[in-house]
């Protein structure tokens, strides 16, 4: 088993009507950082994870998760 994190950005982004390049604005990254974090392509530093939640009015374990997935062979 390998554990991965998902996240619930874009549920929570979209409860407050901001785009991903609202988001990134006020987390001071790129729009495609914020895709590729929604898509689970890329796994935020710390820093970006609690900038991200704070700005979603969360906790980063609120927006994150480990979730363990079969590994492919």
């Amino acid at each position: 088993m390998t554990e991965k994190i998902r996240n619930w950005i874009k549920m929570h982004r979209a409860r407050l009507d901001w785009t991903q390049e609202q988001l990134a604005e006020k987390v001071g990254c790129t729009r495609q950082t914020i895709i590729s974090i929604e898509k689970n392509r890329y796994t935020p530093s710390v820093e970006l994870a609690m900038k991200i939640a704070r700005t979603l009015g969360m906790s980063v374990d609120e927006l994150f998760e480990f979730v363990e997935e079969a590994d492919e062979k």
